[in-house]
């Protein structure tokens, strides 16, 4: 068992902090005590509590800065600073499970706090090597129609919904955390990355609503925290996932809202420790950051831990430096389209632009790749005539051309679904669909058989029986 910071120190190598500037501290040791680069050191802060910090540079042979984990104020000169001569542990195990933690492993949930001899972890660690990968792709099935269709994830594989503020990043996050838990029998992880306690407190409810809060443990590095708890609440949760996949050898789902604030907090970290920054004011250590996280999230033989994160895009900008570094790490990138979410499609999931390593004819079957890309062509075709449509009206389109708009339009719709977590907002009913089911609605779709449909019929429905139900009422030819 790897000892907590708590467990270890001694008088004799202890340091003083020697200057405070927000989150980072500078501390002096007697020569030849200086604690390693990511060691944790224990602040005296007050009578009964000590202060975490973790070391990031040497300043001399005597000296070390230090960023810490937990707010500085009140924090002196002269206070005394131990070396804990092991990485920042976090405690990890079944007792974590239904558990609300903080980036040092604290119990915030105001429940009982954690057994004494659980097992503790050090949150940093070597990705697992080559040879202990497992080579078997598995499609990670979601029941929501246009990620199974057009992205669908791999599981023990990393997906990320990237989308600017405001397009349901969040939303969908949620509404995977309760379909998945229900669909895969498993351990959720989930990481709260610069959330608002609002969110946070909105997902425990949630959470606790739907049954699945036993099997989920809660990391959360909040906004109104400092940026030492954000930078290292995603290594926290993976430490904890990782565990559950070594130890139990349980499937994972870590769910990750939101690594765009992990690499703001680690520019923030950046700037206290007087770094150049580097392209658009990013830390020069922004590829190593994230490649530190994203690395270690991987499938071993028997278990593995399927990773989907939200990707808060600034501006709506996919060329900024941090989303196309965060890009190059993914099996599937989910596209959120603000102007789709603008026109009710929800979820909002831009069909072009998302994509999966996953999609190919020797792993999901031919028909279902068929499927997918003659629904992205149909969609396609559309976009490429909406400027003449725009300008001369549909009229002007050839029958052909206005019978491809048509299709790709009931699509469009089609795609959409309500979920479980919008019900007390929407009122309707959430749905989870079978892949089989959205594969025959596509088609059907695509062979014409909804051409005389109205639209409506196919929005916000389940699958196409559903649909057809709702254009039969319409019709009035069904009570």
């Amino acid at each position: 068992m790897t000892p907590g910071p708590q467990r270890i120190g001694n008088l004799a190598l202890r340091g003083q902090v020697t200057a405070v500037r927000g989150s980072v501290v500078d501390v002096s040791f007697p020569a030849g005590a200086l604690p390693e680069i990511e060691e944790a050191i224990a602040i005296e802060a007050g009578t009964v509590r000590e202060l975490i910090a973790e070391v990031q540079q040497h300043l001399g042979a005597t000296a070390i800065r230090a960023v810490a984990l937990e707010n500085t104020a009140g924090l002196r000169r002269g206070a005394a600073v131990r070396p804990t001569g092991a990485p920042i542990c976090i405690p990890a195990g079944e007792p974590v499970l239904g558990r609300l933690l903080n980036a040092i492993g604290e119990v915030s949930d105001r429940g009982p706090p954690l057994p004494s001899d659980i097992e503790r972890r050090p949150i940093h660690a070597a990705a697992p090597s080559l040879n202990r990968l497992g080579s078997k792709l598995e499609v990670f099935h979601t029941g929501i129609k246009v990620i199974d269709l057009l992205a669908p994830l791999v599981k023990g594989g990393k997906a990320a919904m990237f989308g600017g503020a405001g397009v349901g990043k969040t939303v969908l996050i949620m509404e995977l955390i309760r379909t998945t838990v229900e669909r895969h029998s498993g351990i959720s992880v989930f990481a709260g990355i610069g959330e608002r306690s609002r969110e946070g407190h909105e997902l425990l409810l949630e959470l606790k609503q739907s049954g699945v809060l036993a099997r989920t443990a809660l990391v959360f590095g909040q906004m109104n925290e400092p940026p030492g708890a954000r930078w290292r609440a995603g290594l926290t949760a993976l430490t904890i996932a990782e565990y559950f996949r070594d130890e139990a050898h349980e499937n994972v789902l870590l769910l990750v809202d939101n690594v765009y604030r992990l690499v703001q907090a680690g520019g923030e970290v950046s700037g206290l420790l007087g770094r150049l920054p580097s392209r658009v004011g990013y830390q020069p250590t922004l590829a190593s950051e994230i490649a530190e996280f994203e690395e270690r999230i991987a499938s071993v033989a028997g278990s593995a831990i399927t990773s989907i994160q939200a990707v808060y895009v600034p501006a709506d900008d996919f060329t900024d430096p941090a989303v196309a570094e965060i890009f190059s790490h993914l099996d599937s990138s989910i596209v959120l389209s603000r102007d789709m979410a603008s026109e009710g499609m929800y979820p909002a999931v831009d069909p072009l632009a998302s994509a999966s390593s996953l999609l190919d004819p020797r792993l999901v079957g031919e028909a279902h790749y068929r499927i997918a890309q003659d629904v992205r062509k149909t969609i396609a075709h559309y976009r490429d005539l909406q400027e003449i449509i725009a300008l001369l009206g549909i009229e002007e389109l050839s029958a052909a051309d206005r019978r491809v708009v048509g299709r790709a339009r009931r699509l469009t719709r089609f795609l959409t679904q309500p979920f479980m977590v919008t019900t007390a907002f929407t009122g309707k009913a959430g749905r989870s669909v079978e892949l089989e089911a959205t594969l025959a609605g596509c088609r059907a779709i695509l062979d014409g058989e909804a051409d005389d449909w109205a639209e409506s019929s196919l929005y916000m429905a389940g699958d196409l029986a559903e649909a057809r139900r709702r254009e039969a009422v319409a019709a009035g030819s069904a009570p």
